[in-house]
């Protein structure tokens, strides 16, 4: 049965969100190839996940056999996300751009689920060659020629992760200009808005049926 981890970060509900309207547009996409297939969803936003501690990190590092009870706790809890990940036929994740960068709480479930000598780090990594579909919006723009091109953190930093250290699939869907319609000195960028939009939405649904298709070949 195929499944798919779903996992969003932005602040904001759906009806408010950019990057929430098009993961679920992905989503439901997905869906309708797998109507029996399973959905894996954290909404990091309002149910974030620990921050990694020395404790936690130090037990990634050492036999489960020694772990004190502190360490087996925190473990556990850290392996739970793990093993979601290394489930996932593919990996939808709505990354908006806060302070040029993911937001914190991705940031935390990311240093959860990297662990050296499982998920990264060796050769037979179990997530190794899966697919990451991250909706990248933004309130700005900052494509290759653009003046902000420089303060891109968020699929370079993305790109580092789930490529170089994790031996995984990455594409990226990027809405941008977001703060078109609220900002008035963004006024003359609303159609461009328009446009990103637009298209954020068409590739969500034609990457998420392709994702399915993936999953059941």
């Amino acid at each position: 049965m195929a499944t798919l981890l779903h996992l969003d970060s932005s602040l904001f509900p759906e009806s408010a969100s950019a990057s929430r309207s098009v993961t679920a547009a992905f989503r439901k996409a997905w869906e309708e190839q797998h109507p029996d297939g399973t959905v894996i969803y954290r909404d990091l936003a309002t149910a974030p996940v620990p921050h990694l501690d020395a404790v936690t990190a130090s037990a990634g590092f050492s036999d489960p056999a020694g772990h004190t009870p502190e360490q087996a706790a925190a473990f556990a809890g850290r392996l739970e996300l793990i093993e979601e990940l290394e489930s996932a036929d593919a990996v939808l994740i709505g990354a908006p751009m806060y302070n040029f960068t993911v937001p914190s709480t991705l940031k935390a479930w990311l240093d959860q689920v990297i662990l050296m000598g499982r998920t990264a780090g060796v050769e037979a990594s179990p997530v190794k060659g899966a697919p990451v579909y991250v909706v990248a919006s933004r309130g700005g723009s900052y494509a290759p020629g653009t003046p902000r091109e420089g303060y891109e953190y968020v699929q370079n930093y993305l790109r580092a992760i789930f490529v170089d250290m994790l031996g995984m699939e990455v594409d990226f869907i990027v809405p941008e200009l977001t703060m078109a319609h609220s900002n008035p000195a963004m006024a003359e960028l609303i159609p461009l808005a328009e446009t990103s939009k637009a298209k954020a939405h068409e590739d969500a649904v034609a990457k998420g049926k392709a994702a399915a298709a993936k999953a059941a070949a």
